[in-house]
């Protein structure tokens, strides 16, 4: 039923991206570009304009569930769509683990691997259960989260110790750290693509979904160009940098303590309300890929009961426990951008193969989105990079395998 309209769509839209991404990615943004984050997080924005534009053309064309996986099969091939997929599973997957332990890092800092660990298992168990994040709870979610923010934002700008001498650019800012950083930040956007896929859902979509993906990326970029801006005129970039909790760390030297309580619950509200998230897509996308046999065929199990793909939801709650009691949160946000910027490459190229009469978005626009996420994967930091490639390529050697052996059995009668 179409019933949402350009208002809906965009609140959506910021439900998927507001969350827990800008409590973290700070940190690790500044390490890499200073003050000069602040172009980082233009160009992370620019690159997701692309990838939810290119994203949007395709869903209308394509409307099944599975996303760049369904898009690369269909438009370059069986392969690419296997690529998309296993990045975005492997991506998301250390997603997972970033939102596990933002929840431990604000909610306990001394036991942030114990408690990532305990949040993955909860709510692995919830996702059991078929319970998903409904929209009210999304819509209650972004008003904490934004409310907490709005209460960073001015207790910086208000306080004393702010110094906007913390905002140049120095000379220690390089093209290389900015581009990192945004490859970084790219994380704290995650989510945007959801306005892509309501094409059944709002009215008149042709129209609408095209307005709601920049208005709600504007608003988005907009908010989280406050925060960075506060966060850098009390806490000097090397400080950022080395901060594990950097929203709390500012909100402390703008000498408003006692709202240290309230950031660190709002963390901790939004982390879980992502990592809940975050879950369901994996785990559906690796019963997709399991049913085609790119995966396990047992993964595609689906409850009897529940109806959930209980095998899927188990393995991924597995591995990302595992992560989580030994990652950093640096380290796991680096991967995930990695792997999901490939998956995005892939969608900017599916749509560069539609014909105007399929909704072709505007030249430009596939090839920075295709181009900007290759640029921005590999100016991660270098153990992202060789850790994303590594897995991305043992997911290419085992399709290839798979392909010979089934090949091998086609010529054998056996197929």
């Amino acid at each position: 039923m179409r019933r949402l309209g350009t208002g809906d769509a965009i609140t959506i839209g910021l439900g998927s991206m507001i969350g827990a991404g800008i409590f973290a990615v700070l940190a690790p943004a500044a390490h890499a570009a200073g003050a000069g984050l602040l172009i980082g997080l233009a160009i992370a924005a620019v690159i997701a304009y692309c990838n939810a534009t290119s994203s949007a053309r395709l869903a209308a064309r394509y409307p099944a569930s599975g996303g760049s996986y369904v898009y690369g099969r269909e438009r370059l091939g069986k392969f690419w769509g296997y690529l998309a997929g296993w990045s975005f599973v492997t991506g998301k997957t250390a997603s997972c683990a970033a939102m596990a332990l933002t929840v431990g890092l604000y909610a306990w800092p001394q036991y942030a691997h114990e408690v990532a660990v305990a949040a993955v298992v909860a709510l692995t168990a919830v996702n059991y259960v078929g319970i998903q994040k409904s929209a009210w709870l999304t819509r209650a979610i972004v008003a904490v989260v934004l409310a907490v923010l709005a209460a960073v934002v001015v207790a910086a700008f208000v306080s004393d110790a702010a110094d906007p001498t913390r905002l140049e650019w120095g000379s220690d800012i390089s093209v290389g750290g900015v581009l990192q950083a945004a490859g970084l930040l790219f994380f704290a956007f995650a989510g945007y693509a959801r306005i892509a896929t309501l094409g059944e859902e709002v009215r008149n979509p042709t129209r609408t979904i095209p307005r709601a993906i920049p208005l709600a990326l504007g608003i988005t970029l907009v908010v989280y160009t406050c925060v960075a801006v506060a966060v850098l005129l009390v806490l000097d970039p090397r400080q950022l940098a080395t901060t594990t909790a950097p929203l709390s760390e500012a909100v402390n030297l703008a000498g408003a303590g006692w709202l240290e309580p309230v950031v660190r619950v709002g963390a901790v509200v939004a982390a879980l309300g992502s990592l809940l998230a975050l879950i369901l897509g994996v785990s559906r996308t690796t019963l997709a890929m399991a049913r085609d046999r790119h995966l396990p065929g047992v993964l595609a199990a689906v409850h009897p009961r529940f109806g959930v793909p209980y095998r899927a939801e188990i393995t991924i709650g597995i591995i990302v426990a595992a992560v989580a009691a030994f990652a950093d949160v640096r380290s796991a946000i680096g991967f995930s951008s990695f792997g999901v910027l490939l998956y995005y490459a892939v969608a900017n190229a599916s749509a560069w193969t539609l014909s105007p009469s399929e909704g072709r978005p505007a030249r430009l626009i596939p090839i920075i989105g295709s181009l900007g996420c290759l640029v921005l994967a590999f100016t991660l930091p270098l153990t992202s990079v060789v850790a994303g490639a590594a897995v991305i390529a043992a997911g290419a050697l085992v399709y290839v395998a798979r392909r010979l052996r089934v090949g091998g059995r086609g010529n054998r009668g056996l197929e």
